[in-house]
């Protein structure tokens, strides 16, 4: 059995009520650590959620995958659970996220339509990189970044990486503006988190894993003209035909990924953080998605 995570301790009397988070569904506060010089935004999970290990287990299957990832560490204020997610913003720097950029770009955008934004399209994030990045090479490299965060969706099963949880980070120098595109952040809709676990058991029992991952449903979209997002499985394969050269990195990368590293990553939350049942779905379902993921490479 691997180490466990370790816990970040978050005395009550460190909570900033004027640093509440506005953005997203779930209650969260800045607070700043005994010792530490930056922030740490401290999440708690839905009710009869794992958001909090999922965002965890998310941010280590990252580092594993080699992608900028926001530090993320599990987390407990008096005897509530959830997860701590330190900032990456640094002095004079400035987070623009995704919905802010596409409105900029893309005729008729609405950034404040956040569910069921259908041009939230692969196809108008790529062509806005182009208008960002003044040189054809910058421009290509956030391409690729962006298609790591997308692969990596597809192997944590997140289906929550809509317009407000991507970004670029920039600030103002010599005159011009410069930057480059933000840590992946918010993987709390990963690894069936919302799942309860006899809903998991039928699952497992039943070898309906790969059908729970096939069926969900992502945040971006194929087409401006479609209902609903694919499954991030189903957007990597989609993409990764049309555009080969910025996805073939982070997927040729999969195949140093070896599933008993996945494993060890999900058994390191500890047992009263996470049941039986629930580490045994993920296992099988972050499994599934490599699995499938490795058929593209």
């Amino acid at each position: 059995m691997p180490d466990p995570y370790p816990i970040m301790e978050v005395p009550s009397e460190q909570v900033r009520s004027s640093g509440r988070e506005a953005m997203g569904s779930k209650e969260k506060f800045w607070f700043q650590p005994s010792g530490a010089d930056v922030m740490w935004l401290f999440k708690h999970p839905q009710p009869n959620t794992g958001q909090h290990w999922a965002e965890k287990i998310s941010e280590e299957v990252a580092k594993q995958l080699k992608i900028r990832c926001a530090e993320v560490e599990l987390a407990q204020c008096a005897d509530e659970f959830g997860s701590a997610t330190k900032s990456f913003l640094k002095t004079k720097w400035e987070l623009v996220h995704g919905n802010q950029i596409l409105a900029d770009y893309v005729p008729g955008y609405d950034k404040w339509k956040r569910f069921r934004q259908s041009e939230h399209t692969l196809t108008n994030i790529f062509a806005s990189m182009d208008h960002i990045f003044l040189r054809p090479d910058a421009a290509r490299r956030a391409k690729i970044q962006l298609a790591d965060y997308v692969v990596l969706d597809a192997l944590i099963g997140n289906t929550d990486r809509h317009h407000e949880n991507w970004g670029i980070l920039k600030r103002h120098r010599e005159g011009k503006w410069v930057g480059w595109i933000a840590p992946t952040f918010d993987h709390a809709s990963s690894l069936g988190r919302e799942l309860r676990d006899e809903r998991r058991q039928m699952l497992l029992q039943e070898d309906r894993v790969g059908d729970y991952a096939e069926k969900g449903r992502g945040a971006i979209y194929s087409s401006a003209q479609d209902k609903r997002g694919p499954s991030p499985l189903q957007l990597v394969r989609n993409a990764a035909t049309e555009h080969a050269d910025l996805f073939s990195p982070a997927l040729a990368r999969l195949k140093e990924l070896d599933n008993s590293v996945l494993m060890d990553l999900v058994q390191r939350v500890p047992e009263s953080w996470m049941s039986a049942t629930a580490r045994a779905f993920s296992a099988q379902f972050v499994r599934y998605n490599h699995a499938r993921l490795l058929e593209l490479s």
